[in-house]
């Protein structure tokens, strides 16, 4: 603690030559003057440390007891704001600097969102800027709870929200809903058909009467389970059965044939820059933006916009809202060019491909598959035929 209170009020250090300075210890004691590391480097010289405030009349002391007195170094805070006593430019620097760590201190500068995974951050972000949590907003003066919950009114996707204030950043932990379980609605009377075309492999039914028997060839429409059980008479009734409607569930999986096509152009066309560019600059701070160019248009017709924004970082990685925005613009013109047909083949089939897995859906897989092109009136026709194992079946409500 010492040292920082000597760094605070600034300290000299001298050196003391003569027959006695042992004298010049006795009247700095008599006249109040601290000191501290005393040293004796050499029989008739004294080395100490003082305060910056007491340097001031120890030539006169030094004088009494014909002693010369010499400064070795100066430490602290006053010693070094005196270097700039003649250096107007860098003291208001100083003060201004000092000035906005202080004031802005007191400022939310960065706005961070944790535990996200579902909804956005920028989502987020938005809802609390109309609770009045934005970067440049005054931080004493913000009502957490009440921003919280003013956002969580327009969230419906979140179960808990909290804001937390660490100096010029606002942390805001979240927590989602975790989602409710569909629900099968068993009032809704009806039958399960098929979707597709293709040979059943498998049933499992869980409420209503099997319309068809594994090994069985359907089509699309097709009733696959029916929506009605079979209530058997009472024994030794003439009466005849009877059919009480419920709705159809189950799981019927079995063997289809898909066939999926695709065309492109063999003949593309791209872009080709002219050299002709022209750049535009900005400044954003606390989320208002600074332009310094005019209304002017851009002198292109064709022209694509290349945006790049540096913003202010400090240590650590924590991202202020102030950047500099660049945006330019390169001319360029249309330009027509053939298209590589082994390239082209390529991307169609990975598309079709990917159109299948997505149509098939988690439970369908794929047994085989087998792609043909054809290249006719300037365009390549890429066809996938493959044999699939999926769900047939989709609820049908009873018209």
């Amino acid at each position: 603690m010492g040292r920082v209170v000597n760094l605070l009020r600034g300290s000299v250090r001298l050196e003391v030559s003569g027959a006695f300075p042992e004298r010049f210890l006795n009247l700095c004691a008599q006249r109040g003057v601290a000191f501290w590391r005393v040293e004796w480097p050499e029989e008739h010289v004294l080395r100490l440390t003082v305060a910056w405030q007491d340097r001031k009349g120890l030539e006169d002391l030094a004088r009494r007891t014909g002693c010369t007195l010499d400064e070795a170094g100066q430490r602290g805070v006053p010693p070094f704001l005196l270097r700039f006593r003649k250096r107007y430019a860098l003291l208001i620097g100083l003060a201004l600097a000092l000035t906005a760590v202080i004031v802005l201190s007191r400022f939310v500068l960065v706005v961070e969102v944790e535990g996200n995974e579902t909804v956005p951050a920028q989502v987020i972000l938005t809802e609390l800027q109309r609770a009045g949590l934005r970067p440049g907003v005054y931080g004493p003066g913000l009502s957490v709870r009440d921003i919280s919950n003013e956002a969580m009114l327009h969230l419906d996707d979140l179960a808990w929200m909290a804001v937390n204030l660490h100096g010029i950043r606002a942390q805001v932990v979240v927590r989602e809903k975790v989602a409710k379980p569909e629900m099968v609605d068993e009032s809704a009377l009806g039958d399960i058909v098929a979707e597709a075309p293709g040979i059943v492999t498998r049933m499992e039914v869980w409420a209503g009467d099997a319309a068809v028997a594994e090994g069985a060839t359907v089509l699309p429409g097709d009733v696959l389970i029916r929506g009605s059980v079979k209530m058997a008479p009472p024994l030794y009734s003439e009466n005849p059965p009877e059919w009480m409607p419920v709705r159809a569930m189950g799981r019927v999986e079995g063997r289809t044939w898909r066939t999926m096509a695709a065309s492109i152009p063999l003949e593309a066309e791209v872009k080709e820059l002219t050299g002709d560019e022209k750049s535009v600059y900005s400044l954003t701070i606390l989320g208002q933006r600074v332009n310094f160019y005019q209304n002017s248009g851009i002198p292109f017709d064709r022209y694509d916009k290349i945006a790049n924004t540096w913003n202010l970082t400090l240590p650590g990685g924590l991202v202020l809202p102030f950047a500099v925005r660049r945006e330019t613009f390169r001319a360029y013109r249309a330009a027509a060019v053939p298209v590589e047909e082994a390239a082209a083949q390529s991307m169609l089939e990975s598309r079709l491909a990917d159109q299948l897995l997505e149509l098939l859906g988690e439970t369908g897989t794929v047994v085989s598959q087998q792609f043909s092109a054809v290249r006719r009136d300037g365009a390549l026709t890429v066809t996938l035929t493959a044999e699939c194992r999926e769900e047939l079946g989709r609820f049908v409500p009873a018209g």
